[in-house]
């Protein structure tokens, strides 16, 4: 595996001026990223059919052991906040369970069982989506948790760091970031774990933007749970309807501090008819405005 490689480059780093290592490990990180280019095609094309599985109704799943473990669950966790994502659709499976997101847990990245039955526990299946990252692309907990979702029906993307390798094999969709040797070899947090990150991002950010919950580059699903996040929720119904702020406000509670049912509710749609829109346009913000603008014409 090259993320296993020792790069003779970097056999004494540990004796370099800190400045200078430290210079290396960016160069490192830059790479990293660089990495990410390649795959931009294939994840587009992941993020697009996984979109389509996951309406009105499918989970997205993330599983992994170790680092890549705690990256996947952490992109997931953020979803709800960022893009209101139902916790209810979210699945999360990480290898050693909750408790190795605190502490360390590398030994339960080898139980495969453990993975085949997390995903019987789920009940995963057709409508469901998942994500499985591992660096190496051979990790028995990750590719079980791909074999089995897949033999159950639901559509599987992997993430990893070498090429070629049984993971990425599994799945409908492989995304590989190539990230070769790492400064500290084996060390996959440092090149391999920021380019998961990258690619982590970019995936689950087209599929929030292909759901349809984000709105002219706007967080028009985002949680409104503290006092920065209702000012920002107000600026944004006002920045969409071009109302004013009074206006914004009271449409935001109207709507129980939900931004898209104000956006329409601002526009002038009842909280009923704003809810009833939402619901027939499956989320998708700019569809529900498109109807109610369409229903106004009707009327006029």
């Amino acid at each position: 595996m090259r993320t296993e490689a020792v790069d003779p480059r970097f056999v004494e780093i540990d004796a370099w001026p800190t400045e200078t290592a430290i210079e290396a490990m960016l160069e490192g990180q830059l790479a990293a990223i660089a990495a990410v280019q390649p795959a931009v095609p294939a994840i587009a094309a992941a993020a697009d059919v996984a979109a389509l599985r996951l309406r009105p109704d499918g989970r997205l799943v993330y599983a992994g052991a170790g680092t890549s473990g705690r990256l996947a669950v952490q992109d997931g966790i953020e979803l709800g906040p960022t893009y209101g994502w139902p916790a209810e659709r979210l699945v999360l499976m990480l290898a050693g369970g909750n408790d190795a997101l605190l502490h360390s847990a590398e030994g339960a990245e080898d139980d495969a069982a453990a993975a085949e039955s997390a995903v019987a526990a789920a009940g995963l299946g057709a409508r469901d989506v998942l994500v499985a990252v591992a660096a190496s692309g051979r990790t028995p907990y990750t590719l079980a948790a791909v074999q089995a979702a897949r033999a159950a029906g639901a559509l599987t993307i992997a993430i990893a760091n070498n090429p070629d390798t049984p993971l990425l094999a599994a799945a409908d969709h492989a995304l590989l970031a190539a990230t070769g040797s790492e400064i500290v070899a084996g060390s996959t947090r440092m090149k391999a774990g920021t380019a998961q990150k990258a690619m982590l991002n970019l995936l689950s950010t087209a599929i929030m933007l292909r759901s349809g919950l984000v709105y002219r580059g706007l967080m028009v699903r985002m949680r409104v749970a503290n006092d920065k996040l209702l000012d920002r929720g107000r600026r944004i119904v006002r920045d969409v309807t071009g109302v004013d702020a009074a206006c914004a406000a009271q449409a935001l509670e109207a709507a129980g501090r939900q931004i898209a049912p104000a956006i329409l509710i601002a526009a002038g749609a009842p909280p009923e008819r704003a809810t009833a829109l939402l619901r027939a346009a499956d989320d998708d913000l700019g569809r529900a405005l498109a109807m109610l603008g369409r229903s106004e014409a009707s009327d006029a």
